[in-house]
């Protein structure tokens, strides 16, 4: 698929998301009586229950697929950019840690997702918080402007990873720091899941090879670059995710060929760091 078809399916899948309030990552049914999809999914992949209680209703939608924040070591005052941020959950959980002094921008290219979550925003009183609409690709953020960016099953969707990380780059102050979440590959997938509409919009296809991914955080510019966490993607996952379903359904994918493909997707936490330029001072002496 090219480019702009990529992005015209991502637009539309994750408009439809918001509409209709189905997760595109995560299992849909809840495992605990009285949780909804996306606090089970949330909880699942390291969120607490206080930090669910803290948002405003309708803020999570169970997109994700780790907790940046929980890593982040965002401080008072700081200034935080999060990369596809939905209807605005680790925006506002975000915002709780840097304080009134501090400020949070989230983007998203979904017009839908955006005000979605300036609703939001609305909703819970949150002065520190704004959204723009725009592509990762494209960040509308000025050049050394952010302390921390931050993002959650977000960037394995764009079709141009090395060029979101350079923008990352440069928006990013000297000495700022990046913590995102993410779906990488173990091996490459299947040929009929890499060309599938439906496994883009379920974080699947969109996914490259772990390798590939830390390399294009490292020719951004980016220093001390290190996965701090990685899990597997579950099986169960793909068994009960509604986009993971047509997929299976339509390639008549058996239980065994499943668990391959669920063996290959693992979710990391990566880390990276913008260095401070270090001047050499030199002195002639007489």
């Amino acid at each position: 698929m090219k480019e702009k078809e990529i992005k015209k399916i991502v637009r539309e899948g994750y408009a439809n998301i918001v509409q209709k309030k189905n997760s595109c990552c995560g299992p849909v049914r809840p495992c605990c009586e009285g949780a909804t999809p996306a606090e089970n999914i949330s909880k699942n992949i390291g969120y607490t229950e206080e930090e669910l209680k803290s948002v405003p209703e309708g803020a999570n939608l169970g997109l994700g697929c780790g907790n940046p924040i929980a890593l982040a070591s965002l401080q008072k005052g700081e200034t935080v950019l999060d990369l596809g941020s939905g209807a605005g959950f680790d925006c506002f959980l975000a915002a709780n840690k840097v304080g009134k002094n501090g400020k949070v921008i989230g983007v998203d290219m979904t017009s839908e997702m955006i005000e979605k979550a300036r609703e939001n925003a609305e909703k819970g009183n949150y002065k520190n918080v704004e959204f723009r609409l725009g592509e990762i690709e494209n960040i509308p953020a000025a050049d050394n402007s952010i302390d921390v960016v931050i993002s959650n099953c977000v960037i394995n969707l764009s079709p141009n990873k090395a060029k979101v990380f350079k923008e990352t780059f440069r928006v990013l102050k000297l000495g700022g720091r990046l913590m995102v979440s993410d779906i990488v590959l173990l091996k490459e997938l299947p040929e009929f899941i890499k060309k599938s509409v439906e496994a883009y919009v379920g974080c699947i296809s969109g996914a490259i090879m772990k390798e590939k991914y830390l390399e294009a955080i490292k020719e951004a510019g980016f220093q001390n670059v290190n996965i701090i966490d990685e899990t597997s993607y579950p099986i169960e996952l793909l068994s009960n995710d509604l986009t993971a379903k047509a997929v299976i359904k339509k390639a008549g994918i058996a239980s065994e060929e499943l668990k391959a493909i669920g063996n290959t997707v693992v979710s990391i936490k990566v880390e990276g760091k913008k260095q401070e330029i270090k001047q050499n001072i030199f002195i002639k002496f007489q």
